[in-house]
């Protein structure tokens, strides 16, 4: 849960957490939305369950939609300075 909070953090300081908001917005982010099990999510995250949210995430980055969204998100980590 740390490295998703630093990783939020690093992306609010460099100014791309609009960029993760089209992103999220995008039609591959609303096909990936409604993919979730809401309740799952919502539920790990309460509790803190690391490998129930890595199980979530591992299904998702196994679509083409999450492969896509990823290799965009790795790239805006890239863009040092960028923002």
């Amino acid at each position: 849960m740390q490295n998703l909070e630093k990783l939020g953090e690093e992306l609010q300081r460099r100014g791309q957490t609009e960029q993760l908001k089209t992103l999220a917005a995008s039609a591959d982010g609303q096909k990936l939305s409604r993919m979730v099990d809401r309740t799952a999510l919502a539920e790990a995250v309460r509790k803190g369950d690391a490998d129930a949210l890595r199980s979530i995430m591992g299904r998702l980055l196994s679509t083409a939609e999450g492969q896509r969204l990823n290799a965009e998100v790795q790239k805006m980590l890239r863009e040092k300075g960028h923002g």
